[in-house]
């Protein structure tokens, strides 16, 4: 009976005292930053230049997609430019030589008939005073000159116009068109260029979920990453233990995957929403009770590329 009873209290103290160093123990996780890269616009993936796990830079391109529609929408926003670009143009210089030419020979041709009227007119007006005409030829006469008289009026006011340039309001709604065609063109070159799919960020890729060939929609991600410079420790901590962490506090974590130890400081404190309390019986928590996220950065980030995301790590106060 003794050499039974003895073993199994040797077990049960073992097991006692595993239980009370894991309670003790600050488990969490190493973690990164997830970056989601999505198209902005709708198009077909011709090509993927990255693979998972590849490293890559800010502005590396990791796919391109074939969007001709907006291609189409380019050309005609380039052509519409071109055409007011002549509309405006054509308003700051005003009329052509050749323009001013039959100007100037439409006035002087209605001068000529308006100067004939007006003799013919006076020459009428005065039989008419004398009683030598009648007054219906007189009216035929006036009408004449009347209608010679508006013709060389419209002429010459056309002259000037031309003569002076154009109206400041002409030119400033020519101006306004092609302004107008000009942020059409660079609509439709910002919508063009999105055909590239650029890394926002250094990172590495972890998931691809288009293949060459299939349709990306916008705002659906293409690519899953983890930025590479973001790379932190979370702990959850009870309410009992909190106490024992400060923001600020240079703290160490220790990697049992590589029997690392990295010093860190504590970024922040912060209690858990209510569903993450301990509500029923845990092993290494009271009934309960509420639990705490410590987040700690490490000290010295450049070096740690090599730290496996969501690998164990136990935080440990100096």
């Amino acid at each position: 009976m003794k050499r039974i009873l003895l073993p199994l209290l040797v077990v049960s103290l073992f097991l006692v005292s595993c239980g009370e160093n894991a309670k003790n123990q600050n488990v969490g996780k190493a973690k990164r930053e997830v970056v989601s890269v999505a198209s902005k616009m709708p198009g077909r993936v011709i090509e993927n230049r990255v693979t998972e796990l590849s490293v890559v830079s800010k502005g590396d391109t990791l796919a391109v997609l074939d969007i001709p529609e907006v291609a189409a929408k380019l050309k005609q926003a380039k052509g519409a430019l071109y055409a007011a670009s002549a509309q405006y143009q054509m308003a700051l210089n005003g009329a052509t030589a050749n323009q001013l030419k039959q100007i100037n020979a439409k006035y002087n041709a209605l001068k000529e008939q308006f100067d004939f009227a007006q003799k013919s007119y006076n020459r009428i007006e005065s039989l008419y005073v004398d009683s030598l005409v009648s007054s219906q030829k007189r009216d035929e006469v006036y009408m004449k000159y009347q209608g010679a008289k508006a013709q060389f009026e419209a002429v010459e006011a056309e002259r000037e116009e031309a003569n002076s340039g154009v109206r400041d309001e002409k030119v400033k709604m020519a101006y306004g068109q092609m302004m107008r065609a000009e942020g059409a063109v660079e609509e439709a070159t910002v919508a063009y260029n999105e055909r590239f799919v650029i890394a926002p960020k250094d990172m590495e890729i972890q998931t691809i979920s288009l293949r060459q060939g299939e349709l990306a929609l916008p705002g659906y991600t293409l690519f899953t990453a983890y930025e590479n410079s973001s790379l932190y420790f979370r702990f959850t901590i009870p309410e009992s233990r909190i106490g024992e962490f400060k923001k600020g506090d240079q703290v160490n974590v220790i990697l049992p995957f590589n029997d690392r130890t990295i010093e860190g400081e504590i970024l922040k404190v912060i209690q858990l929403p209510r569903y993450a309390k301990k509500s029923s019986a845990y092993p290494n928590y009271t009934l309960d009770e509420a639990i705490y996220e410590v987040k700690v950065s490490p000290n010295n980030n450049q070096q740690l590329s090599d730290i496996l995301n969501e690998s164990t790590a136990i935080l440990s106060v100096k």
